[in-house]
Formats: C-alpha cells, structure tokens, sequence
C-alpha cells in the first residue's frame, strides 16, 4: 500500500488530504505541520518513510524549501503542494530534489492523480511550472552557501547582526563578512540589496524567510 506524508501548517488543508488518500486506498501515514516533526516522529515510532510526501512549500516553523526537500528526499519522493505563486521558491524546491509541484488551487482529484503517478516512478508532467520557473529571470539565484542563506534568514528576519553572531555562535566580523558576500553575489545577479529591507525581500523571494516576515515590526 501507498504511504503518503502530509507536511503542512494549516489543519484544514491536512485533514482534506488525509480524507482524500483514504478514499484513494492509500495510507496516509502522517500529517503535521513540519518536517522535524515528522522526522521525529519516525524516530519514535520506527515507522518506514512514506513513499511519497506532500509537502507545503512554506511553513511556519523558519525553514527553508531546501533543507526540507533535502532532508525528505533522502527516502521518500517529495511533491510540492502549495498555491506556487513565487517562481524562485518553485525553483528552490525543484532544486533540492522536489520530483514535481501540484497547485492548492488544484481540484483534490488532481493532487491524488499526482501522487499516484509519483508512487508508480513515473514523472509529472509540470510544464506550467517549468515554464515559470524558466521565465524568471527577476528572480536569478544568488548561488548563496548554506552558512549565507542562515547568516541572511536570521539578519533579514530583525536580529542585529551581533544577535546574529552570537545565535550561530561565530565571530561578529564573520556574520559581517557573510552577509557582505550576500550582498555582493546579489548586485553580481542584478538584484541588488544595499539595505536591510531590500536583503528582507531578497530572501522573502527566495523562499528563505516567512513571506509574512515582511509585515513585523522591527526589521528596517
């Protein structure tokens, strides 16, 4: 039987999913609002990786769309689902080892075709979101390392840089020195971020901060 993962932070999205697998035969052998909940909950109860898992590109927890597919698709075949309307986050995705996107906006019926066809080894066919993701070009990948994109996730999201410094327990001129090279590789893209506002957008764009981050105080 299938096994089929729901990773997603709104309740009711889960509970549709978890109904409709039901209905498809499959198992849904979890649904929660994050992927180190799930991870954890394998540990616990030494339950095998679903065949596929569901997971939504943004969630609430801080996390990047990367280190969550990645650490997914070590064992299992990862499809976004998610209403998909920021290319680069897509691309993001795609990137790390997603093997496909399926809108939210899509009829539920739809979502299961795509996890059938998933389960079966067979590839979705995803040429709408290719062609957006192609046609990106505003968004250009900034090529930033994992030690940048943390440096950025928590600058961006209002931490003063020392804060920064001492959170990912480095030297303050090593934080500088990070998130002078964002900089720079930014301006190289031709998406220039001089002030903390714009590297706030950047990395709202890039799927690596809460697109809501935007709207909290204390981040200028």
């Amino acid at each position: 039987m299938t096994r089929v993962a729901l990773i997603d932070d709104h309740e009711s999205v889960r509970l549709g999913l978890v109904a409709a697998i039901g209905r498809a035969g499959w198992e849904a052998a979890y649904a929660g609002p994050t992927v180190t909940d799930y991870l954890a909950w394998r540990t616990t109860t030494s339950a095998p990786a679903a065949d596929v898992v569901l997971l939504d590109l943004t969630l609430g927890d801080g996390t990047t769309v990367t280190e969550n597919v990645v650490r997914l698709a070590v064992d299992s075949s990862v499809i976004i689902h998610s209403v998909a309307d920021r290319p680069a986050a897509v691309r993001e995705a795609l990137a790390a080892g997603a093997v496909g996107v399926v809108s939210k906006a899509s009829p539920i019926g739809d979502v299961i075709d795509a996890v059938g066809i998933v389960a079966r080894g067979e590839q979705l066919n995803n040429i709408e979101w290719a062609s957006a993701v192609e046609g990106d070009r505003d968004f250009a990948d900034a090529q930033l390392s994992a030690r940048e994109r943390e440096v950025l996730r928590l600058y961006a999201a209002g931490l003063p840089l020392k804060a920064v410094a001492d959170q990912l327990g480095v030297a303050y001129s090593t934080a500088k020195e990070n998130i002078t090279r964002v900089r720079v590789k930014y301006t190289d893209v031709g998406r220039p971020a001089p002030t903390k506002v714009d590297l706030l957008r950047r990395a709202v764009e890039d799927g690596i901060v809460d697109p809501l981050a935007e709207e909290r105080p204390g981040v200028g």
